[in-house]
């Protein structure tokens, strides 16, 4: 196995690690919506990250999905979400955790169905990277 599919397998278990947590607060009806959808920006970041290292695109260090997103496409990957999505769940990196005034872009709902879509999509391209 190559370095890049090693840390590729370590980004895609972060990103399991954190849709568990998000799949946790999400039906915990006192959680609150920015530390939920924190965590499926979290695990949506490091799958779109797996995909980037298995494929060996180079990426600098960020949070910004819509830079990742970029990336993936001018390499000829394409998500199975749109840039739109990912520009929804990208604020919840960082605005949202200093400031609690959370303008609703999203429901608890849409976060699920981008971060499972975004998860299962990575799984898979890294699996493929190994054969």
């Amino acid at each position: 196995m190559t370095p890049f599919i090693e840390e590729a397998d370590r980004l895609i278990r972060l990103a399991e690690r954190d849709y568990e947590t998000f799949s946790i607060l999400r039906a915990h009806p006192d959680a609150k919506l920015a530390p939920t959808c924190f965590h499926a920006q979290q695990s949506v970041e490091k799958a779109l990250k797996a995909v980037l290292t298995a494929r060996q695109v180079y990426f600098r260090y960020t949070h910004d999905l819509e830079a990742l997103f970029k990336l993936l496409t001018n390499s000829g990957i394409i998500p199975p979400r749109d840039i739109n999505d990912l520009r929804r769940l990208s604020p919840f990196a960082v605005e949202f955790r200093y400031d609690d005034q959370i303008i609703p872009l999203m429901t608890r709902e849409d976060a699920e169905a981008i971060t499972a879509a975004i998860l299962v999509w990575a799984r898979k391209l890294v699996a493929e990277a190994v054969v």
